[in-house]
Order: C-alpha cells, then structure tokens, then sequence
C-alpha cells in the first residue's frame, strides 16, 4: 500500500493533482484544503497518502497533514460517506472545525457541505460525537473529560483543547455567560462561544 510520495507536482486541478515519482505520474484526490498547500508545479512536494482498493480501480487520497487523513479515515467509517463524500467534508472543514461542529451539534455547518444533506449531517454528529475527543485537530485534541473549573473555567478548556488561545477565547466566554446568564448550561456555553470565535 502507498502511504507517502515525494516528487514532483505536475499538475495542479479541481480535486486532484498528478506527483510524478521517478517519472511515474501518480494521480491523487485530494481536499481543496491540501490542494492549496501544495506549491505550483514543477516543485517538490511530499503527500501523505491514503490507499484504496477496489475491484475496478486502485484510488490514492492524498493529505497534507496527517490530522487530515484520520479524519478522511474516521468519516468513512459513516454510513453514506464514501471518499468523494469525505473530501469535499474536508475541503469545507478543517480538522479543528470539524471537532468543533461535531462538539456543538451544528447541523447547518455539515448541510453546507456539499453532498451532506440534513440526515447523513444527524448521522455524522451521532456516530462521530464520542469519537471526535480522541481526533487531531491539526494541533491540538479535544479533551474528553474536561477538569473542573466552573463553567467558565470548563469552557476555557474545552476551547483550548480545540486550538484556540486563552487570550481570544476567555473575552467570549466572558460575554457569552453574561449573555445566557448564571445558570448557562457548559454545553450552551461552549456552542455559543464557538459560533462567535467562527465569525
């Protein structure tokens, strides 16, 4: 199985890009996201890569980092998600973003994806919700258990565990629980502070 190739970029298109090995050219999908971290051809480039084959064809899914590629592995493990499915996932969330929408139930961020439509969007978030704590997020994993703290204090956490500063997320939560008031649920707390740190 190819797990990695390092060569020359020849060819740079919506959804793919051809490496060429020793003069063999390998075509690879990939996520708009990788696809853009790729330079111009001809230069040098090292993708990692996911294998997959079928009857018909042997398929090369291409990452340019590794967090990208356990979530591409992770998604189609989901019914209805195949890998066409999982890129374009990828090409509209990053890993961090993903935990993110996963931990906050956002439907309407998975329904704009391309190919998601409201019931396999129910489905991600149900079957991913207790696996996303052990994802990368291309830095950082989101915790599981969060330590106490109070909610503030749990919040904080749980969003630094996501990849965001203390810095930029203690003055969101400060206004979130103003907003929501004392008794704010943690839940609550950490799906409104995501939206307004997505803005």
């Amino acid at each position: 199985m190819i797990a990695l190739l390092t060569g020359r970029v020849e060819s740079l298109e919506a959804g793919s890009c051809i490496v060429d090995v020793g003069g063999v050219g390998y075509l690879v999908q990939a996520s708009t996201r990788t696809l853009s971290a790729l330079p111009g051809p001809p230069a040098l480039a090292r993708v990692l890569i996911e294998t997959v084959v079928r009857e018909d064809a042997i398929l090369l899914y291409g990452f340019a980092e590794s967090a990208e590629r356990e979530w591409f592995r992770l998604l189609t493990t989901v019914q209805g998600v195949g890998a066409k499915v999982a890129l374009s996932i990828l090409s509209a969330l990053a890993p961090r973003d993903l935990i993110g929408a996963i931990a906050s139930a956002d439907r309407a961020s998975l329904t704009r994806v391309p190919g998601v439509g409201p019931k396999l969007a129910i489905r991600l978030l149900t079957e991913l919700r207790e696996k996303a704590g052990a994802m990368p997020s291309g830095g950082a994993t989101m915790a599981v258990g969060l330590p106490s703290g109070g909610v503030s204090g749990d919040a904080l956490s749980a969003l630094g565990n996501l990849g965001y500063r203390r810095m930029e997320a203690q003055p969101v939560v400060d206004r979130v629980l103003e907003r929501l008031g004392a008794a704010a649920s943690l839940d609550a707390v950490i799906r409104e502070s995501l939206r307004e740190l997505a803005r």
